[in-house]
């Protein structure tokens, strides 16, 4: 096995199993990784931390404050390739399910922007407990991979599943998903322009017509592209998402910004996908000095923006395959073929407000692709990873 230049974060939850991640960690350093580990407080009870600095050969963090330092988990979540925990508690899988962040170990996963796979150890009572299925099931939906736990005797003397798996078990694991990462490189080479969050159009120095659109769902296929040997350029609208180093980010504010910068980087690209939700409509006139209240209703005339995804699709070169988005609250299917064909997309991503979990401002969605020979798949009710995924993988097919 070669791990090598491999960053590893270890997150060590307080299990009797904690006593594998020593040889675990022996194991990944001997593979060429580079592993750094976080501990809970319960996790040093089980095993100490100079054992695991030892064998990392990096320190261990346990708490958010040390020696009058502040221990980052931005930095931490950043700097993996992949974010392993073993063991996982029962404890510390519901924390992650619901995003409780009362310890450094959790504030770094929640931190992470990289794959996430996990180790659970704990009883078969445990194990085998409505909530904690609920909660594997809703990391599954994160896109996280569930190390399968192991069956045997047990620390309370009952005989069943719950066993962590073994340290050899997990390097394959690890192996395997830095191995499928290398080889799902199916993007390689190709240029792609993405474009994604809201617009704001200004009606004064202080108003604005906006949406709800948080850039969610055009970040996470950003990173999925950019995960697959893409050179990714994506042109999002305002928005407080952190965009990643790798991928070359372009911020504006109104529909005319996103659209001057979209004509100017699409004929280079590759691969087009809009899934900004940019205003049709912009305040024909903006007022250069705030509007006071007045008595009587007040009247804005609007005019229509410039029409990216129908410009783009006029001028889209044969080689080049441009995929539109529709956010329907009526007769969505009907809608989406209509805007498919009139703006010449080669395939258009379907969701309605009408869903529960999808649309703005989640981190799920629920999406039907239609394609330009009219054929449509519907997806289940995922995470916007995952959808992103789904919608990429779709892409490739196509092409």
């Amino acid at each position: 096995m070669d791990m090598k230049d491999k960053k590893i974060l270890l997150i060590i939850t307080g299990s009797i199993a904690a006593y594998k991640s020593a040889i675990l960690t022996r194991l990944l350093v001997k593979s060429g990784a580079e592993v750094r580990i976080v501990m809970t407080p319960a996790a040093k009870e089980f095993v100490t931390p100079l054992t695991m600095s030892t064998l990392s050969q990096n320190e261990v963090l346990i708490d958010m404050m040390h020696e009058n330092q502040w221990n980052s988990h931005v930095d931490l979540g950043i700097w993996a390739d992949l974010l392993l925990v073993a063991p996982a508690t029962a404890n510390s899988l519901a924390k992650m399910a619901i995003g409780l962040a009362d310890n450094l170990a959790m504030t770094t996963y929640l931190s992470a922007k990289c794959p996430v796979m996990i180790a659970p150890a704990m009883d078969l009572d445990m194990w085998q407990h409505p909530t904690t299925k609920k909660n594997i099931a809703k990391l599954k939906d994160y896109s996280h991979e569930i190390i399968p736990v192991g069956s045997g005797e047990l620390a309370s003397g009952l005989k069943g599943e719950g066993r962590m798996a073994e340290p050899e078990e997990i390097v394959e694991f690890v192996n395997d998903f830095f191995s499928k990462k290398k080889a799902n490189q199916d993007l390689i080479a190709k240029k792609v322009l993405i474009t994604a969050g809201p617009t704001y159009e200004s009606i004064d120095p202080v108003r604005f017509i906006g949406n709800h659109s948080s850039g969610k769902m055009g970040l996470a296929i950003a990173q999925e592209c950019s995960e697959r040997g893409a050179e990714v350029t994506m042109v999002i609208g305002p928005s407080n998402l952190q965009i990643p180093d790798e991928i070359h980010c372009i911020r504006v504010v109104s529909a005319a910004e996103m659209a001057e910068k979209c004509l100017l980087h699409s004929p280079a690209s590759d691969i087009i996908i809009l899934a900004a939700a940019v205003a049709d409509y912009t305040p024909a006139h903006p007022s250069e000095i705030k509007i006071k209240k007045k008595e009587g209703p007040l009247s804005i005339e609007l005019e229509r923006t410039k029409d990216i995804a129908k410009q783009i699709g006029q001028e889209k070169r044969s080689d080049q395959f441009l995929v539109g988005f529709a956010l329907e609250t009526n007769d969505a299917v009907q809608n989406a073929r209509t805007k498919l064909k009139k703006k010449n997309f080669d395939m258009i991503v379907l969701n309605s407000l009408q869903d529960a979990g999808a649309g703005f401002k989640h981190d799920t969605n629920k999406i039907s692709i239609i394609s330009k020979d009219n054929k449509m798949e519907d997806f289940e009710l995922k995470s916007k990873k995952a959808v992103a995924r789904d919608i990429i993988d779709h892409v490739i097919n196509l092409i």
